[in-house]
Formats: structure tokens, C-alpha cells, sequence
């Protein structure tokens, strides 16, 4: 076995069992650095020996049957190790060897999947702060390092290490529960997930801050864990209806930056370079007109619906602003937002009533929530360009200028700001128009 064909095969697992082999551990002892450094040393001893004795035909198990019993071996050591393996007759065989013999608890059907959607349900619990939520879910279901969360969200890998530590020890003094919440609270525990979940596609998206504007690796984790979240839930609506939103704006990542790096905004992007794999998936997962039509459709579903018609237009100039308008009022009547109502206001003005968009923009000036959302000032700025009044457009592309996160946004405003008859100099800024607000649409 050559040790390409080992590193590429304990990668694919990687990517498909760390979650998985984490979650049964946790669930097996109750210890998160326990199931973590398990997991960590069943894929290192993997790499020690799949290239003699092969690459086994159900990693998952074997790796699993590694973990736990390195488990069992440091529980072993300690007083309180020991009582947990009497408690619940965790003792199992020392099959390391071949495949590994799956613990006969853990092939039960839904064992593993039950526990993977404890450790969601866990991770992403009310009690922790969100920043917590995410940096646990990044490490405990996607396997990410320490220091690959930090640099993700700019912060020091001590810092990081510190945050994932506090969130841990919080989880054990305030008693969280493994579980799934019960029925009564399944819906709102729900929603909590998946906003975790968008929040991560968000960063990934459109980075909140630093030189890169696109974090594919972040929308990829993103994808990922909602898509096991769709698998554990089948029958819950809106898990569908984020998988379908991130399906279809990420279908776009090739489009939305040019050869140099710079932003192309939605109507000048290439729909060529779109993704068809990915739209189709993402218009069959939604569904959109039973999905719009019915009366308790969710936010997610309103929004993949929205991300359905520009998806769906075969030019910008065929994209159906109207319905787009319509469906973010039905979305804002769902879940009132400043920046909901910010992209209706596009909608309304792409629709063909600019001075109605305009107004909409204006009444949002005084909201506290969008005091540094630079898209509001951009947003005013391109509808004060296409009214014709250059001079108050150049002013507002300076004020978003001032605001904006990433050096590809800024830059962009600087191509509006000379566009609009300012002397900026480009090696300081960028452009913007307000179809950049649904370029942005997810909401951080």
C-alpha cells in the first residue's frame, strides 16, 4: 500500500468519521479532551499501520474501536476511570488489528448518528456564548486545530485554546446535558444549531475583517455539518432550507472575485463559472414552490427561495426583482431585521421604483444595529448614483469606505468612489453597488 493511497484514505476519514468517533466517546466517558485525544491518536496510529496491513473496509469502525480503546486504557488509570467502565460495561475487545470489531452498543443502526446529534445539540447549546458555540462545533464535529479556529476568527491560538477550554468547563459545572432536547424544545434548540451553523458560512462568505474577502474552507465546514445535521433530522424543514441557502450562494464563489482578486458584484459576474452541481442540489433540496407556498415556511427556506430566483435567471437583467421584493417582506414579517429590510430596499429598487428603495434605505439611517454595517451606506450610495446626484453618492461611498471590513470591499469602493468623480486614490480604497447587498445577503 503506497503511502499516498494511506494519506489520501485516512484524510477521506477524517473528513467523514472525526465527528462521528468524537461523539461516541464523549457519549462513552463524558470527557471532551478524552474523546478528542482518542480520536487524534486512532487516526496517527492509522497512519502507522494501514501501510502494512491495509487499508481496512470499514475505517469508521476501526478507527472507533482504536479510539475507545485507548479510552478505556487511560480510564483504566484513574479512580473515576474505572468506576465509569464498571458503571456502564464499557470493557471491550482489543480488536486493533484488520478492520476492528465495532462494539456491539455502537452498530446498533442510529448509535452513532444518535450520538453525533447529542454532541450538535451540546456544542451549540443557549448556556454558552455564540463565539463559543462556533469554536466548539469547529473543533469537537469538524476537527479543526486549535490554532486553524484562531486564525479563522483572528485571534491568538492561546487565546483560542483558552475560549475552547472555558466553553468545555462550562459545559461540565453547568451540568449540559448530552442529549437531544426534548419535543417541547426541539424547534427553538433547532434554530440555535443553524444559526451557529450560518453564522460559520457567514465568516466564510464574506470574512468579517483581514485581506481575504472569500473563506471557502469555512463555507466547505459549514456545508458539511448542516448536511449531516439534514441526514440526522430528515423530516425537519428548515435544516433543508439552510443547506439549500448555502448550496446557492456558494455556488457562486468562482464568479464573485476576478483573475486579479477583485469583487465582482451579481449582476457583472460570469454565470457561467457557477456551480450547476451545487444549484441543482440546492432547487431540489428546497423545493421552492411548495416551499413558498406554505404558510409556516421559515426564514432559511424564505431565504434559499430568494437565493432560487437569482439562481434561476439566466442574465440580471431576467432576474425576477419583484418576487424577490415580495419575499423579503414576507421574510421580514417572519423575522424583523434591519438588514432584512436593507435588501428588500434593493429588491424594491432593482424592481424599477428607486426613489421607493431609497426611502426605505433612509429610514434605516437611524438604527443602532447598522451604525458600522457599511452596506448601508454603500447601498444609498449606488442609489444616490443611479437617481443621478453624484456628488451625495461620493459622499456616502466615502462613509462606507470608512467602514468596510476586507481590503477586496474596500478596494471596490474606491472604483465607485473614482466612478462617481472623486479623486480618491485606488491604492486606498474600492467600490460598491447595491447589488453587492445580496452578494452579502447572509446575515452575520
Amino acid at each position: 500500500m503506497t503511502t499516498s493511497a494511506v494519506r489520501q484514505a485516512v484524510d477521506g476519514a477524517f473528513r467523514e468519521e472525526w465527528g462521528r468517533i468524537v461523539a461516541t466517546l464523549v457519549g462513552r466517558t463524558g470527557d471532551w479532551d478524552l474523546a478528542e485525544e482518542c480520536a487524534q491518536e486512532a487516526f496517527a496510529e492509522a497512519l502507522r499501520r494501514w501501510p502494512s496491513d491495509g487499508i481496512p473496509g470499514r475505517p469508521g469502525a476501526w478507527l472507533t474501536t482504536v479510539a475507545g480503546n485507548r479510552a478505556i486504557d487511560r480510564l483504566r488509570r484513574s479512580r473515576r476511570g474505572a468506576e465509569l467502565i464498571e458503571q456502564v460495561g464499557r470493557e471491550t475487545p482489543q480488536a486493533e488489528t484488520g478492520e476492528g470489531a465495532m462494539p456491539e452498543h455502537l452498530d446498533r443502526p442510529g448509535a452513532i448518528e444518535d450520538d453525533r446529534l447529542r454532541l450538535i445539540f451540546t456544542c451549540c447549546h443557549p448556556a454558552l456564548s455564540m463565539e463559543s458555540r462556533v469554536a466548539l462545533t469547529l473543533r469537537s464535529l469538524a476537527g479543526l486545530t486549535t490554532a486553524e479556529i484562531a486564525k479563522a476568527f483572528l485571534v491568538s491560538e492561546a487565546t483560542m485554546a483558552k475560549r475552547l477550554t472555558r466553553a468545555k468547563s462550562k459545559i461540565v459545572a453547568a451540568r449540559i446535558p448530552y442529549r437531544v432536547p426534548p419535543a417541547p424544545l426541539l424547534p427553538e434548540r433547532t434554530t440555535g444549531v443553524l444559526a451557529v451553523l450560518y453564522l460559520l458560512f457567514n465568516e466564510g462568505y464574506s470574512a468579517s475583517s483581514g485581506r481575504e474577502l472569500i473563506r471557502a474552507d469555512l463555507c466547505d465546514e459549514a456545508i458539511r455539518l448542516t448536511r449531516a445535521l439534514v441526514t440526522l433530522m430528515p423530516d425537519e424543514p428548515e435544516p433543508i432550507g439552510a443547506l439549500a441557502l448555502m448550496l446557492l450562494h456558494h455556488s457562486r464563489r468562482h464568479a464573485r472575485l476576478d483573475a486579479d482578486g477583485e469583487l465582482v458584484t451579481l449582476d457583472d459576474q460570469d454565470r457561467s463559472l457557477w456551480d450547476r452541481h451545487e444549484i441543482d442540489e440546492g432547487l431540489e433540496l428546497l423545493d421552492l414552490d411548495s416551499a413558498v407556498r406554505r404558510i409556516h415556511a421559515g426564514p432559511y427556506q424564505l431565504q434559499a427561495a430568494i437565493a432560487a430566483c437569482h439562481a434561476r435567471a439566466p442574465s440580471a437583467d431576467e432576474t425576477d426583482w419583484q418576487k424577490i421584493a415580495d419575499l423579503y417582506g414576507e421574510l421580514e414579517a417572519k423575522m424583523p431585521s434591519p438588514v432584512v429590510r436593507l435588501n428588500r430596499a434593493v429588491a424594491v429598487a432593482m424592481a424599477g421604483d428607486i426613489e421607493s428603495g431609497l426611502a426605505i434605505v433612509e429610514g434605516l439611517s437611524g438604527d443602532e444595529k447598522l451604525q458600522r454595517y457599511y452596506l448601508l451606506e454603500a447601498t444609498r450610495a449606488d442609489l444616490l448614483r443611479r437617481l443621478g446626484d453624484r456628488v451625495s453618492a461620493a459622499a456616502a461611498y466615502e462613509r462606507a469606505l470608512a467602514l468596510a471590513p476586507s481590503d477586496v470591499e474596500r478596494r471596490y469602493l474606491v472604483r465607485r468612489l473614482k466612478g462617481a468623480g472623486s479623486g480618491v486614490d485606488e491604492n486606498g480604497r474600492e467600490d460598491i453597488e447595491a447589488s453587492l447587498a445580496h452578494e452579502k445577503e447572509p446575515e452575520k
